[in-house]
C-alpha cells in the first residue's frame, strides 16, 4: 500500500477502483459545478439562505459515527421546531458501524423518534485500517452504559446508507442540508456513485479537520479526517456546494463551561438522565491530564458535533467565518489527514469552504438546553 500513497494521483486511481469493486459500476472522475459558492476570502454574514429568514423549515440528513457528541447533535436537531430529520446514515468511526447503528437507535428511542429511518454504511475507511475512539467515548461509543431496553438492529433499514443518501437527496433536490459528524467515507462513496449529488444539496455541514495543525488523534490530524483521509480529500474537493466546517480548534475556542454542563444535565427529564448516563465516562476522560493536552485554550465542555448541527439548524448561528480553498494532506509522515487551508491562492480550482470562527454562544446554549428538555 505504501506505493499507493506516494502521490494524490495514485490514491485517486485506487479510490476509483475501490468504488468500482464495491458497487460494480464504472463512474467517471468528474466534479459537479452547479451550486458553486461565490468567490471571496472572508465571509461574515447572517448566513441566511433565503429571504424568508434563518429559522425557516429545514430538511436534514445526518451522517454519524454515534458517540456521545453525535448523540448530543442528533438530540439538538430533534428538539428544533423548524427541523425535519429525514434519516440518519451510520459509518465506522468512534466505534464499529454495528455499534453506531445501535447507538443511533438508542438516541432516537430516548427522544421518542424511532420512526426516523436509520441506515448502515461503510464499516471501514477506503484505505488502511479503522481507528477507534473507545478511550474517549467508551468501547461501545456511548460510555459503556448498559441499556437493557435498547432497540434491536432489526430496526435498521435494509437499504444501505450510501444508496439512501443518494435517494433522499434526489427526492428533495435543493432542500436537504447534509450534516456529517463522522469520518467521511459514506459521503465519498456517494459522490462517486452520483457525481451530481453535491449540486442538489442545500448545504454541507462538517465537523472535522483542523486549521492550526493541532492533532487530537495524530500529531497533526483531527479524528474524523485522520480516520479516512482519502474520503475527506474527496469530499472537500468534489462537493461543490456551500460547505461549512466546524474544525477541531474552533470547537475548543468555543467551548462551554463545566458549570453549564452540570446545569444542562441536571434538567429533570428522561433525556437529561439518558445523557448523564452515557456522558459520565467522557466527562471523566475530558478532565484527565492526558486529554487536557489535546484541548486548545483550557478545559471545558466541548460538544464537537453539535456546532455543525447548530449551524445547519439555524443559518444565523455562525457570526464570523473565513472563506478559503481547503484540501487534505494524504502522504505526509506526520501530517497525513491534516486539513490544508490555502490563505494565499496556491491551490488552483480548489473548492472553498466557510471555516467557522465565531458563533452565537447564547443561541448555542439555548439549543443545547432545549435538546434535553
Amino acid at each position: 500500500m505504501a506505493g499507493v500513497l506516494r502521490c494524490v494521483g495514485n490514491t485517486r486511481r485506487v479510490l476509483s477502483l475501490t468504488v468500482r469493486r464495491l458497487f460494480a459500476a464504472d463512474h467517471r472522475w468528474t466534479h459537479s459545478v452547479r451550486g458553486r459558492v461565490a468567490a471571496g476570502t472572508h465571509y461574515s454574514p447572517s448566513f441566511s439562505h433565503s429571504a424568508s429568514g434563518s429559522m425557516m423549515g429545514k430538511k436534514l440528513l445526518v451522517d454519524v459515527d454515534c458517540g456521545v457528541d453525535d448523540a448530543q447533535a442528533i438530540m439538538l436537531a430533534l428538539a428544533a421546531p423548524n427541523v425535519e430529520l429525514l434519516g440518519v446514515t451510520c459509518v465506522h468511526g468512534n466505534t464499529t458501524v454495528e455499534n453506531v447503528c445501535k447507538n443511533t437507535l438508542r438516541v432516537l428511542q430516548a427522544c421518542n423518534k424511532l420512526e426516523i429511518p436509520v441506515f448502515k454504511g461503510a464499516a471501514k475507511p477506503i484505505l488502511g485500517n479503522s481507528l477507534s475512539a473507545g478511550q474517549f467515548h467508551g468501547q461501545d461509543g456511548l460510555g459503556d452504559a448498559p441499556d437493557p431496553n435498547a432497540p434491536g438492529l432489526d430496526l435498521v433499514q435494509k437499504e444501505g446508507a450510501v444508496s439512501a443518501m443518494i435517494r433522499i437527496v434526489n427526492e428533495n433536490p435543493g432542500e436537504v442540508s447534509l450534516v456529517a459528524t463522522a469520518p467521511l467515507t459514506n459521503l465519498a462513496l456517494a459522490v462517486r456513485m452520483d457525481p451530481s449529488l453535491p449540486s442538489k444539496l442545500r448545504g454541507l455541514y462538517i465537523m472535522g479537520g483542523n486549521t492550526e495543525s493541532r492533532g487530537n488523534t495524530t500529531v497533526c490530524g483531527e479524528f474524523n479526517f485522520a480516520a479516512d483521509p482519502e474520503a475527506a480529500y474527496v469530499v472537500l474537493n468534489d462537493y461543490r456546494c456551500p460547505t461549512y466546517l466546524a474544525c477541531w480548534e474552533f470547537t475548543c475556542y468555543s467551548k462551554l463551561s463545566w458549570e453549564f454542563c452540570d446545569t444542562w444535565l441536571a434538567q429533570d427529564t428522561d433525556k437529561a438522565r439518558f445523557m448523564a448516563r452515557i456522558f459520565q465516562h467522557s466527562i471523566k476522560v475530558s478532565q484527565s491530564e492526558r486529554f487536557q493536552k489535546e484541548f486548545v485554550a483550557g478545559t471545558g465542555f466541548i460538544s464537537c458535533d453539535s456546532y455543525a448541527m447548530a449551524a445547519a439548524v439555524d443559518d444565523s448561528f455562525i457570526t464570523e467565518s473565513d472563506h478559503y480553498p481547503v484540501s487534505v494532506e494524504l502522504t505526509g509522515t506526520h501530517t497525513r489527514g491534516m486539513m490544508i487551508v490555502d490563505t494565499v491562492g496556491f491551490l488552483k480550482d480548489a473548492q472553498k469552504a466557510f471555516i467557522m470562527k465565531k458563533v452565537d454562544m447564547e443561541k448555542f446554549k439555548q439549543m443545547m438546553m432545549a435538546a434535553l428538555k
